[in-house]
């Protein structure tokens, strides 16, 4: 069921709630491992997840999650509510690590929080999550962390959504990458359109030969069958026209 779910996620875009109202606090060009001081960090508390509550989300813009340096990119996370109570969605928030070490906190993403964002019970929603990585950022592998912190009669929760590795390129690198996948794609293509032309014309040249071979007969008669036939009208005329 959540799997279809991931798939209605990248096919319709659709908003949790009308009436809810998204508070972005992205400030661009955050100094790298720096948590500044105005942006509200809603999972301060280390809350666990609600039994019942399933989380999941997509790069719906991005190649294999894919990120470009100084860019704007897009997280759409999907959550389903399968307990008895409705969920108040509260924010969404991540965080940028070193893979092999999450202690490392490289840069602290933008916190977006909701108001008046709600999902009933046995009922599912999609929210949308825009967020930047630093333009100084090395180009490389690192850790995404991404939560979504939510109440449920009061009391808060959070779940973790994405918990994996992002690839970060410099502006421009995705066209590049792309770029090269297609030229190499149209290449091998046209490899095996010439294949297969060729082969085409090689089976027309040998259907041509054979139909062009044609057997001739010799000029000369065999001496037995002269002897066989001696005597007849065949060796008479035969000898009239040697003569």
């Amino acid at each position: 069921m959540l799997i279809n779910y991931v798939f209605c996620m990248i096919v319709a875009r659709c908003e949790p709630d009308p009436d809810a109202d998204v508070v972005d606090s992205y400030e661009e060009g955050g100094d790298l491992g720096i948590v500044g001081e105005d942006v509200q960090d809603f999972g301060g508390g280390n809350f666990s997840p609600a039994p019942g509550v399933e989380t999941v989300c997509v790069f719906p813009k991005t190649l294999q999650s894919v990120i470009a340096a100084g860019e704007e990119s897009e997280l759409l996370v999907g959550i389903n509510n399968e307990g008895e109570s409705s969920i108040t969605v509260i924010a969404i928030q991540a965080s940028v690590h070193l893979p092999y070490d999450h202690r490392y906190l490289i840069q602290n993403l933008s916190a977006q929080a909701f108001n008046n964002a709600s999902v009933p019970s046995s009922a599912q929603a999609t929210f949308p999550y825009i967020f930047g990585v630093s333009k100084f950022l090395q180009p490389g592998p690192y850790d995404l962390v991404g939560t979504i912190v939510y109440e449920i009669d009061q009391n808060p929760y959070q779940s973790t959504f994405y918990n994996g590795t992002i690839e970060v390129t410099e502006v421009g690198a995705m066209l590049s990458v792309e770029s090269v996948f297609l030229f190499c794609l149209g290449v091998a293509l046209l490899g095996l359109l010439g294949f297969w032309i060729r082969g085409q014309i090689q089976n027309f040249s040998k259907k041509t030969k054979r139909v062009s071979k044609v057997e001739v007969g010799t000029g000369t008669t065999d001496a037995s069958m002269d002897e066989w036939l001696q005597g007849t009208a065949y060796t008479s005329n035969k000898s009239k026209k040697k003569k």
